[in-house]
């Protein structure tokens, strides 16, 4: 069973800058994605952006093209989130996870929200703010 735990949140002021990181652990899966979600009070979760393990490939919600980059380093089963230029409207609690049966493309499993069978984490509470 995989495992990940996400850090590098925090409270950062408008325009200012971010990584986040996502540690996998456990038995990993020859092919999975892995991504980040988001969640502000009162809203539903989104994905923000995803990599598949096998190409690479990426996926970037609309709110996130330009201003964040999702790379992996796949000899530490980490997935990293590189915020820039943030607004308060990306206040949220971010999540990392990871979906071991993987279908598709990981902009999918994204634009759903993930799947509750996913491994999660805990989250990570980013705060754009004055």
């Amino acid at each position: 069973q995989v495992q990940v735990v996400e850090s590098g949140g925090g409270l950062v002021q408008p325009g200012g800058s971010l990584t986040l990181s996502c540690l996998a652990s456990g038995f990993m899966p020859d092919y999975y994605f892995i991504g980040w979600f988001r969640q502000a009070p009162g809203k539903e979760r989104e994905g923000v952006s995803c990599i598949a393990s096998r190409d690479g490939s990426t996926y970037y919600a609309d709110s996130a093209k330009g201003r964040f980059t999702i790379s992996k380093d796949s000899t530490k089963n980490a997935v990293y989130l590189q915020m820039d230029s943030l607004k308060p409207e990306d206040t949220a609690t971010y999540y990392c996870a990871l979906d071991s049966r993987p279908t598709r493309r990981c902009s999918s499993w994204a634009l759903r929200g993930g799947d509750d069978e996913d491994a999660w984490g805990s989250g990570t509470p980013v705060t754009v703010s004055s």
